[in-house]
């Protein structure tokens, strides 16, 4: 099959799930100050972006995946089904996130754990397509470079993160906040240049 329908599916995918993250976001209901109000809504602020970035990087990420692809396989459709799986649940565990982060007791960690292995199972899911790509080469427009041991643990670094950050979890769920959003942003800078080279 061409990359045309899977791209298009794809991004109608991502575009869904990124709207989606601004319904979380609600006009506080203030007589006081509306600049204080606005403050104590930071989690969803907070939460908004760092899950808009991701999945912005990520769509960057797949679109060039897919772009060095002549067609694709059956196996490559499934997996890629099953990592889009993974994105439509960003906008349900971000809401579930933003609403409990500050919460006293059981219910922020719980809440910060989910978001987590929400995204471990993203940059898995993803992982999984970039891997069956760089052993199908029959897949490609040409012939491109294994990806080296550098390249895999530079792809597997989110997703180690994010596998720490769920135990973490019940420790300091704004702790794992901060740590997410600095995934995103290292990921802006780093991973974006190791996909053109190897997807």
């Amino acid at each position: 099959m061409k990359t045309a329908r899977v791209e298009a599916f794809s991004d109608a995918v991502f575009a869904v799930a990124i709207t989606l993250l601004v319904l979380d976001l609600h006009v506080p209901k203030t007589s006081g100050s509306l600049i204080a109000a606005l403050a104590d809504e930071w989690p969803a602020f907070a939460a908004f972006g760092i899950s808009f970035l991701v999945i912005g990087i990520v769509w960057v990420n797949h679109h060039t995946l897919f772009h060095v692809l002549s067609y694709t396989d059956r196996v490559l459709l499934f997996i890629n089904l099953g990592f889009l799986a993974t994105i439509v649940i960003i906008p349900f565990v971000t809401a579930l996130f933003s609403d409990y982060v500050l919460t006293a007791g059981s219910q922020a960690s719980v809440a910060a754990a989910l978001y987590n292995a929400s995204m471990l199972l993203m940059g898995v899911g993803f992982m999984a397509c970039v891997v069956w790509v760089a052993r199908h080469h029959e897949l490609l427009r040409e012939e491109l470079p294994p990806l080296t041991r550098g390249q895999l643990l530079r792809y597997s670094a989110g997703a180690l993160v994010y596998s720490v950050c769920i135990p973490l979890s019940f420790v300091s769920p704004v702790a794992v906040l901060i740590i997410d959003a600095l995934v995103a942003v290292y990921y802006i800078f780093d991973q974006a240049s190791v996909s053109v080279e190897t997807a």
